[in-house]
Formats: C-alpha cells, structure tokens, sequence
C-alpha cells in the first residue's frame, strides 16, 4: 500500500450544502424515508432509510453532478465536460449534462456494469473504455480534457460534489429530526464527506460511520494512519466502492468529522440486497447496502437508538442481481 501526502486546501461548507440545495432544486427529487418494522424489531432501534435509489437515474450521484455542472461558465459549457466513473457519477453527469445542454464524455471501465454504461450511452455522453486493473483513468481523463478543452468533474474530490451529495443527509435530518448513529457507504468519500458536513450542522451529536466494502478497506486504514492510503482496486461485488483511495477534500473532511469507518463483506452485502427485496420490495445495488450491512452487525450496540442509512443507489444489471439473490 502506498500513503499519499495531503495538500493545504480550502475544504467546503455546510453553507456549500445549503448553497447546493438551491441549486438542484426542482431538478433532484426528493427521496423518500422509509421505515421497516423488520428491521426495527431486528436492529432494536428505530431505523430510517434514506432511499437515494429513487433518486433520478437511480444514485445519490445526481446531486452532485447537476450542482457542479451548474456552476460552469459560458465557456465551459459549450466545450463540454469529462468524467470518470464506474457507473452512477457517470449517469449523474450524463443526465445533467443533457439538462444544461452541455457536452459530456465519460471514461468508464470495461468491467462496468452494462446497465450502467447503456443508460449513460442513453443520456446522450460518449463513452470512453478503459481497463481499471491496468489503466490510470485519472491520466485519460486529463488527457482529454487537455485535448479537447474539456472541464474535468471527478467522482468525489471536488467540493461543488460533495457538498451536492450532502443534501441527501441534510433532507434526511430535515424530515426525521436528530440521529443517534448514522451509516453511509463510502467509496472515494464525497457522499460521507457531503454528509458529516450536515451532520455536525444539523446533528452534531450523532455518530457518523463511514462502511466501505470489506476487500477495499483504503478509508478504514486512512483514518487509522493519519495519511491517505492507496491500495491496488479491490475486488468486491460493490463496484460502486472500487476506489483505491480517497480525495484531498474527502479526506479532510472525514478525518475531522467521521467517528470511524466499518467494512462489510460480500456476503453481508448480499443479505441486505436480499432483506430490502423481501421485506421492503426495493432493488438496490450492492454498493448501497453497505451501511445497512454495518448496522446490522452493530445491532447490539444500537439498541433503543435512532439510526439513519443512506442507501446510496439501486443501478444492477437483473442478471447479476438475480445471481447474488440465489447465491
């Protein structure tokens, strides 16, 4: 594993998530919280979900898309935009960019999820493949905004992102009051960072965990070091949480504002894909799981609490979705 050294920077706001707010709205829907007396009786605790799988194309990404595309200039948006992502930043800016009328490429993984990558075709972006085993994404992304004059959004260190994801948890609070413990997925950070922002401003009592697939525990290791930590690109069912390590501005955030950072296996993973169909008829991805995994692995400590989850999105192929299920 590597360590990656910090910069000196300006990290955003939970006015910047109020400023958000503003701006995707009319354009974000505003998701639903649900309840399961399952999961209630389960957990011994009182629990909300708040399902970002409703969320337009399908992830929590939408927000922070359309709040970073929204602040480009005259000049930015003729030219155009360039993204990497596995799938759902990559819907996200793909459907925004059509919104605003402002061109979109998108460099995505050949191991993407199909679903994924035909609905960001559908959006109207160009894809550009790429192997993420063997290949810097990062690099081509610059390249092409170098070649072409492309404004580069990244999937999550970027503060117009995740103060954009941020309002997920601020609608959260907002509906539901104060939390004792609150569980989001972590990936390259933007949905945790976006959210410990609201967090300490609306909750500032609450627990914030951070869960992170079991075979790629990078932000789990960062906070324990101090540093960020790069590891090679995990394997796991979460695609969504591929990342290898997080941002300057995720990190910043999440080391002074995160309580800790859990990991959930494959199989845990599974079984809460399998609880939210059976019990709350929902489809969601595997990388959206991840805090209700931790949760339940937690029960014993969260009894007679009240506990949020932000599940983070619902985009999976049906075939493979069908094959996790009959694991």
């Amino acid at each position: 594993m590597d360590t990656l050294p910090l910069t000196n920077l300006v990290l955003p706001t939970y006015d910047d998530v109020v400023a958000a707010a503003a701006r995707i709205e009319g354009h974000a829907h505003k998701t639903p919280v649900l309840t399961s007396r399952t999961a209630n009786r389960e957990l011994g605790a009182e629990v909300f979900f708040k399902c970002e799988n409703y969320q337009r194309m399908g992830a929590f990404k939408f927000r922070g898309a359309f709040n970073a595309l929204s602040t480009f200039d005259a000049t930015q948006r003729k030219h155009g935009v360039v993204a990497f992502s596995s799938g759902n930043h990559a819907q996200g800016i793909a459907l925004s960019a059509r919104l605003l009328g402002i061109p979109a490429t998108i460099v995505m993984p050949h191991d993407a999820p199909a679903a994924k990558v035909a609905a960001t075709k559908e959006y109207g972006a160009t894809v550009v493949r790429y192997d993420r085993y063997t290949q810097d994404r990062e690099a081509i992304g610059r390249q092409l905004a170098h070649e072409q004059g492309l404004t580069l959004v990244p999937p999550y260190d970027h503060p117009h992102i995740l103060a954009g994801q941020g309002t997920a948890a601020k609608e959260l609070f907002e509906e539901v009051g104060a939390l004792d413990a609150l569980f989001v997925c972590l990936g390259g950070g933007g949905l945790l960072s976006g959210s410990a922002l609201a967090t300490r401003a609306l909750a500032p009592d609450c627990r914030l965990y951070g869960v992170e697939p079991e075979a790629g525990n990078d932000g789990q290791q960062s906070l324990r070091s101090g540093r960020i930590v790069k590891i090679e690109t995990p394997k796991t069912i979460a695609d969504g949480a591929q990342t290898q390590y997080l941002g300057n501005y995720t990190f910043g955030i999440i080391q002074r504002d995160v309580d800790d950072i859990l990991t959930a296996s494959d199989g845990q993973l599974v079984e809460a894909m399998r609880f939210f169909a059976e019990r709350m008829k929902m489809v969601v991805e595997p990388t959206g799981c991840l805090g209700f995994a931790a949760a339940r692995a937690m029960a014993s400590e969260l009894k007679g609490q009240r506990v949020g989850v932000i599940i983070s999105g619902g985009n999976i192929d049906l075939g493979t979705y069908a094959a996790l299920l009959a694991r």
